[in-house]
């Protein structure tokens, strides 16, 4: 590959100053990456700079596996800034999927190093050419998030043998990304379609989605789509930790546009302000509470449980419904002045109503984690 992939700065001080720079770059950049509709790839260097896109390569390739905790706190900070580029840079967790390659491909996507970029359009599964050594592969995907700044590109295939999608990996010279992303939540995320016309990938460069990890390393031990979840829900819980922020630093301290007292002197402002804040506070706590739980059962060299799979989903929904409530509660709160698409609540509140609407994270995953909890079939494939 010609890309260089070995971008990250030391441990320590100097991966920090480079993180806070690129938040800073960030609170410059993100309307332009908004007006654009993607992430641009001069950015992600940032965010590899800072470490991001080798939090979930294994160390075996060089890689500086990161406590789902501490990355899912980085993804949160991005977010509070901007959440379609948190959701971008969430995917630095997605090469978890990887370790079910075959070592030796993944030594080679590694080879130049382990800062790599990884985006997948999984959907729909459509059926690949079987031939000889692999699939040949025709058709087109959606969802590609982050695909303009992306090193290698995967995109979903049946398989009969298993109701979950197999991925194939390919490279971005192989595929056409079509610019279609018109939308207003989540537009920085280029979550453009991806079109492949007979592009060969061999079966070994292939794999399950959720699969049994080849690495035996402790990040590969914990619950991969729960942990494919968390990452989307986090960005929610960045955007209401924003919309928050903005409403008591700076919305309470206007007055309003008829004249009146500054609303934050208004008993209805502080009410709605602090019940937020508590909402927020609680299923945040909730689902950084279950993620360090599971993650201690992994440390301890244990498997973790159906019911710890279940409250980690559960505690995950919980925490991008509450966020989307937190953050229209914020724009109830900041007044008529919000509804300006140029208003700093706007991006927000765009932004905040998506992560719910995944299917990792619809209303349907309450009824799910519900029904494995009375010790009944879930109804969605793969969960918990």
């Amino acid at each position: 590959m010609a890309a260089q992939y070995a971008l990250a700065e030391p441990a320590g001080p100097a991966r920090e100053k480079a993180f806070q720079e690129a938040l800073d770059v960030l609170r410059d950049r993100r309307d332009e990456f908004t007006d654009q509709g993607h992430v641009p790839r001069d950015y992600v260097r940032l965010l590899k700079r800072a470490g991001i896109y080798r939090a979930s390569t294994p160390s075996t390739f060089g890689g500086e596996p990161m406590a789902p905790t501490d990355f899912l706190d980085r993804i949160e900070q991005i977010s509070a800034v901007d959440p379609a580029t948190g959701w971008v840079a969430s995917f630095g967790s997605s090469l978890t999927y990887l370790t079910a390659l075959p070592l030796e491909v993944q030594a080679e996507l590694y080879a130049d190093g382990p800062d790599v970029v990884y985006a997948g359009a999984l959907f729909p599964m459509l059926e690949a050419e079987v031939v000889e050594g692999g699939f040949r592969c025709t058709g087109r995907w959606q969802f590609a998030s982050g695909s303009a700044g992306a090193d290698i590109l995967g995109v979903g295939l049946k398989d009969p043998s298993d109701p979950r999608p197999r991925n194939a990996v390919i490279f971005p010279d192989e595929a056409e990304i079509i610019e279609n992303w018109d939308v207003s939540g989540m537009r920085a995320t280029g979550s453009n379609d991806i079109k492949l016309d007979g592009v060969f990938v061999p079966h070994e460069r292939t794999f399950i989605r959720g699969g049994e990890s080849n690495v035996d390393e402790p990040l590969y031990r914990y619950p991969a789509l729960a942990y494919a979840a968390q990452v989307l829900a986090v960005t929610g819980v960045g955007a209401a930790r924003g919309a928050l922020d903005y409403v008591r630093e700076v919305g309470s301290q206007r007055t309003s546009i008829t004249g009146g007292n500054r609303r934050g002197t208004t008993g209805t402002f502080q009410l709605g302000l602090a019940r937020a804040e508590a909402r927020l506070r609680s299923a945040r706590a909730w689902f950084y509470e279950t993620t360090d739980e599971a993650w201690q059962t992994v440390l301890a060299g244990d498997a973790v449980s159906d019911e710890q799979k279940v409250l980690l989903r559960l505690a995950t929904s919980h925490a991008a419904h509450e966020s989307r409530a937190v953050v229209l509660a914020a724009f109830d709160l900041a007044g008529t002045g919000a509804i300006y698409n140029k208003h700093p609540l706007q991006r927000y509140l765009r932004d905040a109503l998506v992560p719910p609407q995944h299917a990792m994270l619809q209303g349907g995953t309450y009824e799910a984690s519900g029904a494995l909890l009375l010790g009944a079939e879930a109804g969605i494939p793969s969960f918990p």
